[in-house]
């Protein structure tokens, strides 16, 4: 799969590239926001990897922009790591946040977890929606479908999900979600939460525009809606 690496410093750029053509990818990158719009816009990246800070324009708003024609996944670097700055990345539909400093190896596991729950292989079958809920969950695959379509999750909406599926009906409150979804970002707070379950409820609701199964108790916590 090939991969855009968007970051004006060659030293990261390179160490990337390296990183991912060690496991297979194949890589472009570049080092100014328009250039990136154009490129990630043409169809031929499976996932970008944007730093933040470029030269002529934001991280931001090149995620911005592409969100206006492409739902190619988007993994954004960063110089900075605080919650607002997250929080802001994954609203404008980005797929995961990495501060830096930063492992290249971890950065290309998340790529393949990323790419592994958007793309399943073409001879995977359309799940059975299970009885009840419409839930199909593939834990060795990390993706989970909902009445027959593969739903394209980032990292933390699937573990937010796949915990919400492991008792249906139980309410989550939010402090439990942040120890078992975010035990690798201590810092993280209630608006994350809050924040992931808006988009994991928009990514249900394009495939049940009638339906929202997940259920807010003000005050209390989420929990999934039981059949």
């Amino acid at each position: 799969m090939h991969i855009l690496i968007v970051d004006d410093e060659p030293a990261i750029a390179d160490t990337l590239a390296y990183a991912l053509r060690t496991e297979g990818f194949t890589s472009d990158r570049c080092g100014l926001g328009q250039e990136a719009v154009g490129l990630a816009g043409s169809g031929r990246y499976a996932l970008v990897i944007l730093d933040v800070g470029l030269p002529d324009m934001s991280g931001f708003d090149v995620c911005r922009s592409l969100r206006r024609h492409s739902e190619v996944p988007v993994i954004f670097l960063t110089a900075r790591d605080h919650e607002v700055d997250r929080i802001v990345g994954l609203e404008l539909g980005a797929d995961d946040y990495v501060a830096k400093p930063f492992s290249p190896r971890e950065v290309v596991s998340r790529v393949r977890a990323i790419l592994r729950r958007a793309r399943p292989e073409p001879s995977a079958a359309a799940p059975a929606p299970q009885a009840g809920n419409g839930f199909e969950t593939d834990p060795e695959g990390l993706r989970i479908a909902y009445c027959g379509t593969w739903l394209n999750l980032t990292r933390y909406e699937y573990l937010l999900l796949a915990l919400l599926l492991e008792r249906p009906g139980r309410v989550l409150s939010r402090e439990r979600i942040m120890d078992a979804v975010w035990q690798d970002a201590p810092e993280t707070t209630d608006r994350t939460v809050d924040t992931h379950i808006k988009t994991l409820r928009a990514k249900l609701r394009a495939v049940t525009p009638d339906h929202d199964p997940v259920v807010t108790h003000r005050g209390l916590g989420y929990s999934l809606a039981t059949p």
